[in-house]
């Protein structure tokens, strides 16, 4: 069985019972070198570090398939995350799906912002339509390396609309960082980060 388990924003604190329940019974740990780094050095599963190609790691998993096999997840698998790749690649007998705290639902909590009306999308591997999402009054954008908040800021500069940036950095490790800027003041780099873009009241 493949179980693909969100593990929130990295505090292990923050990894649900239910998901930290199926690590510890694992045969097999699929994730990133920070994210197996974050499992007890006791627990005795067989430790993979996730190819860069998912097509290696597709691979894999049908070769253990027999086994139980946890893919870690940052965040929530399901949104913008591996779930969906792996939903469109293995039947529903064969994959379990558990959910865990988003990056956005972690910085929403930290700074008193609700969802009800929130625009979530990303910028991972792809080109944002900004005319459409800045014409939204609140969006939550998970960023890569080439569209961050030093983007997002200039195209809303570029456009004179009123707006203000909440960016997250490092969101629920010890060198968590919260910012509420203006376009104007948006520096060039940011650690690891999640940006909500909100009309200015």
């Amino acid at each position: 069985m493949i179980h693909i388990v969100g593990i929130g924003p990295g505090n292990p604190e923050l990894l649900t019972a239910a998901g930290a329940l199926l690590i510890q019974k694992a045969d097999v740990l699929v994730g990133s070198k920070r994210q197996l780094g974050d499992i007890p050095p006791d627990n005795p599963a067989e430790r993979k570090l996730l190819p860069s190609q998912l097509s290696e790691l597709e691979a894999f998993l049908q070769e253990r398939i027999g086994q139980e096999i946890v893919v870690l997840a940052s965040g929530d698998p399901l949104m913008y995350g591996i779930g969906k790749w792996a939903l469109e690649r293995f039947p529903p007998e064969q994959l379990q799906i558990v959910p865990g705290i988003s990056s956005i639902q972690y910085l929403c909590s930290r700074c008193g912002i609700a969802m009800n009306d929130l625009y979530i999308t990303s910028s991972h591997g792809k080109q944002p339509d900004f005319g459409f999402l800045l014409a939204h009054p609140k969006v939550a954008m998970v960023t890569d390396s080439k569209i961050g908040p030093a983007e997002i800021a200039e195209e809303i500069l570029q456009r004179k609309l009123r707006k203000t940036l909440i960016i997250g950095e490092n969101l629920s490790y010890p060198e968590e960082r919260l910012h509420r800027l203006k376009p104007e003041e948006v520096a060039a780099r940011y650690d690891m980060n999640v940006v909500v873009i909100l009309d200015e009241g």
